[in-house]
């Protein structure tokens, strides 16, 4: 058997030579390099961030001039007939981008570019906010309905954009259901391996990988995920209405506690994150750490911003307007970065053990770096129950991301067919490749180049989404013109000047 995972791993690191190729352009191009200044940015960067600020300067800085509107959004109480509601869109979005890329992401990123690096990814996330609203908006204005529930999402503004032919439709929902299933089997073992964690922490006792309480637990959490994967968007929803709001303020709650705990050092974080910002290896290091270029290579991008992959989410609430939902997405940049991400740099900063003995810990595992910086705040008997709350969360980031990932590949499909049958095998290949991820890692198998595919799906997605993004900026400007201008006429066609079916026959 190991044979087989050896043969598989030499297969997939070619493929990981092409992903790190195309991330890394043009700066593993020896000219480019010599380039001052110019030289450090990969050309993934220059998209990202470039597109975040064009489009926040386009839209008039909506994520600051609409921001209390989309607080509004976010507090009503609204039903829906048809798909979902705006607040359970912006928690079915915010269970994919809250993963344990808010922990791993940002620790990688501290690594890289010292505490300065918390700082670039606040302001990368700002203008990722304007990137957001832009494709959510295009997202909600090509919604297509489907009996009681509405899809939509990069495959479909993609299809729209792009002259209305099948195959790219198909071709986009393709790549996207590849992104997301190779970044299913981290995810799946993430969570299993997560629930050993806190075993531990109560029992006292390590407990083996090989073990029938690991196969327990991973038939068990196998089982709720297929429950929730085959009860459709709507159940999905459900329980992101309930897991995401608990995970948010369980960690939130937890780090303040830290926080308190520790509140000599809050002075020493704030000199940390902006003294060391304008450091040269702290601005290269936070704009080409693990908040730009590495989290997005995980697939673990803290807020996902320009991928297209969190537009599914946007499509399928019952916005009122196409804008309305822009402006929640961009919120949900907003929670990711620069509240969650923030906990998770106050516990490694705080901590100092990045700086007191930075060999033991750039030497440890990403999530072991994070705990050692936790344990280092609670001293005595509050250690175990920091421990416990910090890998439950961690443990719920992971799972709300897996059945996320399953569930917008179910929407993706919906661009290929409608067939109920063929829904539920895009379902069920989701399940499996959990199994196969969870499996895998009990056994004790190294499968880390199987990345390599969600990496080069991810870099493809963003070059894909962004110049749609171009593409169809005309109707989201037209569209947000129509929404501040608040006149009380209904969205059609007429005000973005192109065929919206939805909308028309609302």
């Amino acid at each position: 058997m190991k044979e087989i995972f050896d043969s598989i791993n030499s297969v997939l690191a070619f493929v990981a030579a092409v992903s790190d190729f195309f991330w890394d352009f043009p700066t593993n191009i020896a000219w480019y390099k010599a380039i001052p200044v110019l030289g450090n940015f990969s050309l993934a960067v220059i998209v990202l961030v470039g597109s975040g600020i064009y489009f926040s300067s386009r839209l008039g800085f909506i994520q600051v001039t609409q921001f209390k509107r989309g607080i509004k959004l976010l507090v009503q109480r609204r039903t829906a007939e048809t798909g979902i509601s705006p607040l359970a869109a912006f928690f079915l979005s915010s269970a994919m981008r809250v993963g344990p890329g808010n922990i791993i992401g940002v620790t990688g990123a501290i690594s890289v570019g010292g505490p300065g690096a918390l700082f670039w990814m606040w302001i990368s996330a700002f203008f990722g906010m304007a990137t957001a609203y832009m494709e959510s908006t295009l997202a909600q204005i090509f919604k297509e309905k489907k009996n009681d529930e509405f899809v939509g999402g990069l495959p479909f503004y993609g299809r729209r954009l792009l002259g209305n032919k099948v195959w790219v439709g198909i071709a986009l929902s393709c790549v996207y259901i590849l992104y997301a299933m190779f970044c299913l089997p981290a995810q799946a073992f993430n969570v299993v391996s997560s629930v050993g964690a806190m075993g531990e922490i109560i029992t006292g006792t390590q407990i083996p990988t090989i073990s029938t309480f690991y196969y327990i637990t991973a038939v068990v959490i196998l089982l709720i995920c297929a429950a929730m994967a085959f009860g459709g968007i709507k159940r999905v929803s459900k329980a992101t209405d309930a897991m995401v709001p608990v995970m948010a303020v369980v960690y939130v709650v937890t780090v303040l506690a830290l926080i308190v705990m520790n509140v000599d050092s809050v002075p020493y974080f704030f000199s940390a994150v902006f003294g060391g910002a304008f450091k040269p290896e702290a601005i290269f290091g936070g704009l080409f750490g693990v908040a730009l270029v590495q989290g997005v290579k995980r697939g673990l991008m803290s807020n996902e911003a320009g991928q297209g992959t969190i537009t599914m989410a946007a499509a399928a609430a019952d916005a009122k307007h196409p804008c309305e939902q822009g402006l929640v997405a961009s919120l949900g940049v907003l929670l990711d970065t620069h509240i969650i991400c923030t906990m998770t740099g106050f516990i490694i900063i705080m901590a100092h053990a990045w700086a007191q003995d930075p060999t033991a810990w750039k030497a440890a595992g990403k999530l072991p770096k994070f705990l050692m910086s936790a344990n280092t705040l609670a001293p005595g008997f509050g250690n175990a129950l920091i421990m416990f709350l910090l890998t439950f969360c961690f443990c719920l980031f992971a799972y709300t991301t897996m059945v996320g990932l399953i569930t917008y590949s179910e929407i993706a499909a919906n661009r290929i067919s409608r067939n109920t049958l063929f829904i539920n095998a895009v379902r069920s290949f989701g399940i499996f490749v959990a199994a196969f991820g969870i499996m895998v890692n009990i056994a004790g198998y190294d499968l880390g180049n199987l990345w390599a595919f969600s990496d080069l799906a991810n870099i493809t997605i963003v070059y894909i989404n962004i110049p749609l993004l171009y593409m169809g900026a005309k109707y989201v400007f037209r569209a947000t013109k129509h929404y501040t201008q608040d006149d009380g006429t209904s969205f059609d066609s007429r005000v973005v000047g192109v065929s919206c079916e939805y909308w028309d026959k609302k």
